[in-house]
Formats: C-alpha cells, structure tokens, sequence
C-alpha cells in the first residue's frame, strides 16, 4: 500500500466516525458502582438536589459537570474529593468516608470510561410504559405527505420546531435501501436502471422487489436474528451438547416471512428444530446461580420479545429498573423440571420460585401442568393480542435497524418514555393488523418520506427528553455488510457455506455479481471479529455503532482484508485486462459508492493505478475506496 496515503487516509476515517478508546469491560457498572453511588452521592446530586452543579442523574450530566473525566482519574474531581483527608472538601461531607475498596471501584470506573448502563438514571422514571395497544388518531396531512408515518412526525416536527430534513436522491436511496433490506449495494446495472426509470412510483417499486428477493433477505437478516436468539454455527457448548443450533429452522422462517407471532411462538414453546433458544447454554462445571439454564432462558425472553432487563433481577431486585428477583425466577420456573429454588446474590434463601408471567394482567400460567404444556400458555400470554410491549419492542427494533435509532432508546429498555409515543403505538398496532409481517412493516417504513430523507448526524448519547427526532441517522455497515460488499466488489467470496445445508437457488432476476456465499453463512473470521460480529453466548440486540481506533488500526494492517483485497485486484484485472485506469477507476466508484468519482477522485485514482495497472496498484485504489467514510456508512 501507499504509505503517505494510507497515513492520511486513516486520519481521515477516524475522524468522522468519532473513534473511541476500546474498553475492558471489566467494571460491573450495575453491582459494583451503582450501589456506591446510591449510598454516597445520590442524596446530594441526583433527582433535582444538585450541590456543586454536579449531577449523577445520567452519565451525560455527570461530564457535563466535569466531575470526572473518561479513561483520567487522577484528573478527575470526584476521586480527589472522596480521597482527600481535608475534612471541608471531602465527600460524602457527612457520615463515614468511603473505604479503600470502594475508592477502587470507582478509580477503575473512570480509568474505563465511565461505563453506564444504557438508558439506566439515577433520578425516578415519571413515565410509566403502557402494556395494552394503543390505536392512534392520525395528524392532518400536508399535500403531498399523506403516508401515516409522515403525518405523525410532520405533527412532530411543528411541535418541536425541526425543519425537515431534505429528501435523498435516487442514488442515496437505492444505495441506503439495498443495504438496509437485502445487505448489498444495488449492482451496476441495476442503479443504471434505476436512475433512468421515470416513474414516479419506481421507489416503492424498488422496496417491493427487494423484499421479495427472499434469499438475499433471508441471508441479510439472518445476522440480525443470529445476534438476538444467540444463535451460532459453532464454539462454546457444541462439542459437549450444552448447546445446540437453531439456523436451519430460523433460515426457514426467514425464507417463508413466517409471521412474528407464530415465529416467537415456536421459540417459545419450541419444535425440535427451534429449541436451542429456548435451551440456552449449559454451561461445563459450576456457575453462579444467575447463569443457569432456567434464568438464561428468563433473561432471554424478557430481553428479546420485551426490551425488558431481567439479568440484574436474576441475582436481586434490579438496582436500573423495576424488575424484581420474584419477576425473573417465576418467568424461569415456567421451563424447570423441577422446583426451582431461589437465589439472591448468588445464596440460597430459603424459598422456591413461584411461575408467573412478567404482565399478570394479562393471565397466568399453570404450575401444575407438564413443561410443555406451561410453554405453551406462556408462548400465548407473549403474543397476546392485547401484549402491545410485544409489538412494540419489535416495531421499535426494526425502526432502529433502518433509521438508526430506536423511538425508544435503548432498544432494550422499552420502560423508557419514546421520543413520539403516537408514532410507536401507530407502527405497533399497524404491524399486528397486517398480519405480525415483517417484511410488510419494514415496506411500510421504507415507504415513507421520513425513511427517504438526508441523514443527520448521531445523537447516539442523547437521552431521554434531551433526544429531539430530526431524521434517519448515519449508519455503519455490519460486518457482514462490509465484508459481503468487499467480496461483491472483488469477487472473492467463499464458495461454500458454513451454517446452512439447504439454500435455495438466486431467482434469475439477480444479477450474476449478488450470487454469492453472503458472510452471514460463513464462520467468524477475524475481520469480522473486529468489525463488531459477536460470538454469540449472550444475546445481542444491538453492536457498537462507532469505529474504534483499533478497528481502524486492523482495517489499515489487518491481513485478512488484505489478502482479501489483492486477490479481488488479480480477478479484477483478470475479468478486464484491457481496461483502462479509467475504466477501472469509474467502475470501482460505481460498484462501491453507488457513484461515479469526482474530477479530483479520478486524478488521484488514475495517480495510484499508474499508465498500465498493476494488481498491486489495483489492490491499493480498492483499500483506499474501502476505506472512505462513505463505503462503510449508509447515509
């Protein structure tokens, strides 16, 4: 590679992507530091009391008060005043001053970070999060903006005083849209084809065919559901049985937009193809109580099916929400086979749990009746017609998934007040009416002029009230979205798949440079690894949105995209040995940025290519693309 341009180049994709320090993840932010903050600093500067500016309500107002600063405590106010021995300065200022231990846990807080639950306050919730669905009285439309998510946040927008952002043009969309329904860019000729179509439906159009592409959608989306129903082709518990698959059966159900309700229902009260997420890992020797099957499968389906955190309520009453430990051991007793006896931090107390469902009000389960029989109640009770936290966890997933960021935010702490209530509950109420279809909700979505609008830049941090909706926010590419674009770009990609036996054909309207093994199918490889793919042993709803110093560091040097990258220049030149440095220079633009390269671009691509290319010149003009900001976002 070009050294000097390699340099600049890497300034110039950290930067815009906000990089940030990589963290240990060590500091148990819940059961080590929230205990001592409740016990020393609550009282005076959380819930309105505030001495000294400072405030511990959220993480955003602690450094907005400047009490201590990320990754420095020796920097930091708040170590100085809880070590000092003048008595005027330090704090607490009344009671006993805080041990060693203590003053280590918060030391090594800071040094990593300052991690936070997300969506955890300090100061008590006011909002109180509906459970029954809600049909909603749609907004007059203004001409030309009749679709019914655009009348609610055009009501929004005048509410809140936010122009609305400008509409994306057709090369945009068609990039955006590809990658957020089937996980490519649109091929060549398809974007050529697009871009000359003069209908004025051709959006909708577009939407249409993509979902109905139902391989390229199945092998998009199945990275999405891989992360959330912890579903992996192999690693811990698979040698020994602790654990077992569930892809062929999810890639059916993907392949067959299997409506949500029954989908979830199978997971639930599981068919032999779908039981390993009911099942969890069993884990090889002794574990704290909290991470047995049984309360893996508690925290499983709070998580997924509710945005409910059970895991610190599987240990003691949650210290971040409302959960109590009676919720997550009676929600895990609907799978023992035998009494299953409670534990609080991690002993014994004396008591077995009780079966209940996390919303009594919507009816009970029977302990008296056989597991499968008790699934089967709780698989009905989850999907409840009158369950609207059902469907508007999984309407708020999917808005987040396209837009950026969810209505409410976490995406797993739906007891949080959403930044429009009418647009949550609409969406909500419109995916059960049409069917719990997926693939209907996403058109729906994608359908509209809020969808098709210009990017805005992140407010990833912004909480709560603070958060004011502006339009779809940049979003990075996965890491299988990355990798499948490198291998579409080079022709590189794997020829047989990992994780599924039987995959059906590409329909013939598929252009010859999208058939191919998508990443989604493949093992994690240490690009991948990097990129933010996990691995899968709990479940994850959502990755880091934003590029690491390190990452950067393994995109510039990493041998596997470079290996990569040099066999895609030598196919390159292979499938074109008489093409030009312009030709290739155009070609590659068009095929990774849905675009052709500016005057400055193609002085500087022809620049690193030379009078006659090389695959070497080639493999550096495909790193350079690649690493551009707008390869690896969708805007």
């Amino acid at each position: 590679m070009n050294k000097w341009f390699g340099a600049f180049l890497l300034l110039a994709i950290v930067s815009p992507l906000n990089a940030q320090p990589a963290k240990d993840g060590k500091t148990d932010f819940a059961h080590d530091v929230v205990p001592i903050l409740k016990a020393k600093c609550a009282k005076c500067h959380t819930n309105g009391t505030y001495k000294g500016a400072v405030s511990f309500d959220t993480r955003e107002t602690l450094l907005k008060s400047k009490a201590a600063v990320p990754g420095k405590s020796a920097e930091s106010e708040l170590l100085k005043r809880v070590t000092t021995t003048d008595k005027e300065l330090r704090m607490p200022p009344q009671g006993d001053a805080l041990s060693e231990k203590e003053i280590s846990v918060l030391r090594k807080w800071i040094d990593d970070g300052l991690p936070w639950e997300q969506g955890f306050t300090f100061k008590p919730a006011t909002y109180v999060a509906p459970l029954k669905p809600r049909k909603v009285t749609l907004p007059a439309a203004k001409p030309g903006r009749e679709h019914p998510i655009d009348r609610i946040i055009d009501a929004y927008f005048a509410t809140n005083k936010v122009t609305a952002p400008q509409p994306l043009d057709d090369a945009a969309f068609a990039r955006r849209v590809y990658f957020d329904l089937i996980g490519l860019p649109p091929a060549a000729s398809e974007l050529e084809a697009f871009l000359a179509d003069k209908d004025a439906g051709k959006r909708t159009k577009l939407i249409r065919k993509l979902l109905a592409e139902d391989r390229s959608y199945t092998d998009h989306w199945l990275a999405f559901w891989n992360d959330m129903l912890r579903n992996e082709y192999k690693g811990t518990g698979y040698i020994d049985g602790g654990r077992k698959q569930i892809t062929a059966w999810l890639y059916q159900a993907l392949l067959t937009n299997m409506p949500y309700d029954k989908f979830t229902r199978e997971l639930i009260s599981p068919t032999p193809d779908s039981e390993g997420f009911a099942r969890g890992i069993k884990w090889r020797g002794a574990v704290n109580a909290s991470q047995i099957v049984e309360l893996q499968f508690s925290q499983n389906i709070g998580q997924v099916f509710f945005g409910a955190n059970l895991k610190c309520a599987s240990c003691h009453d949650s210290f971040i929400d409302s959960w109590k430990l009676d919720d997550a051991y009676g929600l895990a007793a609907v799978i023992a086979d035998k009494p299953l006896e409670i534990h609080r931090c991690d002993k014994p107390i004396g008591k077995t749990a009780t079966t209940k469902f996390l919303f009594p009000e919507l009816g009970s389960i029977d302990a008296a009746l056989p597991k499968p029989k008790r699934l089967e109640q709780l698989a009905a009770l989850v999907t409840h017609p009158e369950n609207g936290r059902f469907t508007r966890t999984i309407a708020n997933r999917i808005w987040d998934r396209l837009m950026g960021r969810g209505i409410v935010f976490p995406v797993d702490v739906m007891g949080n007040k959403p930044w429009n209530a009418d647009l949550l509950d609409y969406l909500a109420v419109y995916f059960a009416e049409t069917g719990y279809d997926l693939k209907k909700l996403m058109e729906h979505i994608t359908t509209s002029q809020a969808y098709q609008s210009k990017a805005v830049p992140l407010e990833k941090e912004l909480a709560g009230d603070a958060y004011v909706f502006r339009g779809p926010e940049l979003k990075r590419l996965s890491a299988e979205q990355f990798v499948d674009a490198i291998w579409m770009l080079t022709n590189t990609a794997p020829t047989k798949p990992a994780a599924v036996a039987a995959i059906p054909a590409f329909p013939d309207s598929t252009p010859e440079e999208r058939r191919f093994v998508r990443a989604t199918l493949v093992h994690c490889d240490d690009l991948m690894r990097s990129l933010g793919r996990p691995n899968r042993e709990q479940v994850v709803t959502t990755r880091p949105d934003q590029l690491t110093t390190l990452q950067a560091l393994d995109l510039a040097n990493g041998q596997t995209l470079t290996t990569t990258l040099s066999r895609g220049a030598a196919n390159i030149l292979k499938a074109s040995p008489k093409a030009t440095a312009d030709e290739l220079a155009e070609r590659l633009f068009v095929r990774a940025l849905s675009r052709k390269p500016t005057a400055p671009e193609l002085a500087a691509a022809k620049g690193l290519l030379g009078d006659k290319p090389t695959p070497d010149s080639v493999a550096d003009l495909l790193w350079a693309v690649v690493m551009l900001p707008e390869f690896q976002l969708v805007r």
